[in-house]
């Protein structure tokens, strides 16, 4: 890491909330596209994360970053656990599915600690598709954001492995996400392997069971 990204984090570890890329560069004394530049390689890196600031006026909101305490690391270093979880759910619980979604809906509260819900309900699906490409799934989203394609998976060996599991914690991760990004009920629903190297999340659609489409049966690989 370069001093200058270095001293961009210590700064940023020294603030007593997220804060904007502009009010940065001032406490930092750089330009702003410097100060953006060294923000996205810290979140890449898993070394700061950034959220979307409550909608004020016209126009999107802008980045909030912080960063993330020691103990946080990016999703790719958990994989091992994950992994032994994962295995032992499968192999211990009497409802698979009921357990992983309970723990993904814990795992969902938890990284939305402390954040505000939005009464927009589309600002409130972007704000969960941020945290969701934070983690690793890169979504692909219509106008909307009613409709996410996830082509990634951070988890993709244990998925492999044990599919109904890992998804099933991938889904409670996101109702619960958006139960606490949203001041108004929306629904949430994952088909995993919906079509061939991705899944599909829909997120306040409306449709009923008969509605809607079949999840796909190709092998697990890219998504989960």
């Amino acid at each position: 890491m370069s001093r200058q990204r270095s001293g961009v984090l210590q700064y940023l570890r020294g603030q007593s909330g997220p804060v904007t890329a502009t009010a940065l560069a001032q406490v930092c004394a750089l330009h702003v596209n410097t100060v953006r530049e060294h923000l996205d390689a810290l979140v890449e890196d898993g070394l700061a994360a950034r959220e979307r600031s409550a909608p004020a006026g016209r126009g999107r909101p802008a980045w909030r970053y912080r960063a993330r305490p020691p103990q946080e690391s990016p999703a790719r270093e958990y994989a091992g656990l994950a992994a032994v979880l994962a295995a032992r759910i499968a192999r211990t619980s009497a409802d698979p599915r009921t357990d992983a979604l309970a723990a993904g809906e814990d795992w969902g509260r938890v990284l939305t600690t402390g954040q505000e819900p939005s009464a927009d309900p589309q600002e409130a699906r972007r704000r969960l598709l941020d945290l969701l490409g934070e983690i690793g799934f890169a979504p692909e989203a219509d106008a909307e954001a009613r409709r996410v394609r996830l082509p990634r998976c951070p988890f993709v060996e244990t998925a492999r492995e044990h599919p109904g599991v890992v998804c099933g914690v991938h889904e409670g991760l996101a109702r619960a996400a958006l139960a606490a990004l949203s001041a108004n009920p929306q629904e949430t629903e994952l088909l995993p392997f919906a079509q061939p190297g991705a899944c599909r999340l829909h997120l306040d659609t409306g449709t009923t069971a008969g509605e809607r489409p079949h999840p796909g049966t190709g092998e697990p690989g890219e998504a989960s």
